[in-house]
């Protein structure tokens, strides 16, 4: 094995890596959407049969109550998502994603493949399991440090 390689410092140099092929891919309908934004939109679509609430979000995602309003209010104002009142409650808005945002769920679904294929190449099934077999082990003795 070689001594000279540091885990660490291969694990921020891939996270680096992957980020740059990410963001030199981007297709030009994310423009106004942060990756973030994204990971939102797939919650709000893989949820679309449901009524999704401000709180429901903060949930999910472990963000504070105005992070959420100021993402909400971006996602809104990019017409990603509306928001729309419930019979059951006046006090409630629930979330729903426009015919925009489902264009972006596909587009992004889609590009995720890709990257994923990407990142696949060459590499054999066996190769795979072992890689994310290695991944749970560093995380798990993370946080049993952290």
């Amino acid at each position: 094995m070689n001594k000279s390689r540091q885990l660490g410092f291969e694990i921020r140099t891939l996270n680096n890596c992957v980020k740059r092929f990410v963001q030199s891919t981007r297709p030009k309908e994310f423009e106004e959407s942060t990756g973030v934004h994204i990971w939102a939109i797939r919650y709000f679509y893989e949820n679309r049969d449901k009524d999704i609430f401000q709180r429901d979000f903060e949930a999910r995602f472990s963000i504070r109550r105005s992070t959420a309003t100021n993402m909400l209010k971006l996602m809104e104002k990019n017409g990603l998502i509306t928001r729309q009142s419930v019979s059951y409650d006046a006090r409630l808005k629930k979330i729903v994603l426009t015919n925009k945002g489902i264009e972006i769920y596909k587009i992004a679904t889609k590009n995720i493949e890709r990257i994923e294929n990407t990142l696949k190449k060459g590499i054999t099934e066996e190769e795979l399991l072992s890689f994310y077999s290695v991944s749970d082990k560093i995380k798990a003795n993370l946080e049993v440090t952290g």
